[in-house]
Formats: structure tokens, C-alpha cells, sequence
């Protein structure tokens, strides 16, 4: 006769669907990093058109690309801290 594990019982803070710390954080920075790749392609193209140049202050939206880079590996960091703080709490 074999015997059968039964699953785990699912508890509300394992729901995959739940909202985890620094998933906020994540999905904020693709945006602000979006938004600095637009501006990017923008800042860009008149050098490839031959037309004038966007003013410098364009140039310094670019750098939202960056910021979102760090905003989203600040949401990372957050996540895999939760997780170990969580994973120590269940094996004490």
C-alpha cells in the first residue's frame, strides 16, 4: 500500500495572488523606466533626423531610465528580505 502526502494546508499569507512587499516598488519603477526610454527615443531622434537638438533639460529626463532601474531594485531587495525574515520565522 502506498501512502499518499496530503498538501499542505494554504494559509491567507501564502496566496499567491496576494500583494507582497516591494511589488509596488517593482511595478513603479517599469514605469519610471518606461517613461526615461521614451523620453530616450525622443531626446535621440533629432540626431538622427538632422534637425535641432532637444534643449539639456530633456536630456535629464533620459535619466529617469535609471532612477526606475533603482526604484525596481529597491522593490527587489524589499521582496527578498520579506521573504528570508519569513522563511527564518517558520523554521524557528
Amino acid at each position: 500500500m502506498t501512502v499518499t502526502p496530503q498538501p499542505e494546508p494554504r494559509h491567507a499569507d501564502t496566496d499567491p495572488d496576494a500583494p507582497r512587499p516591494g511589488d509596488a516598488l517593482v511595478k513603479a519603477g517599469g514605469i519610471v523606466f518606461i517613461l526615461g526610454a521614451v523620453a530616450t527615443l525622443a531626446t535621440m531622434a533629432p540626431l538622427f533626423l538632422d534637425t535641432e537638438p532637444f534643449p539639456s533639460y530633456a536630456w535629464a529626463v533620459c535619466m529617469l531610465m535609471g532612477v526606475g532601474f533603482a526604484i525596481s531594485a529597491a522593490g527587489v531587495l524589499r521582496s527578498a528580505a520579506s521573504q528570508r525574515s519569513a522563511a527564518r520565522a517558520s523554521q524557528a
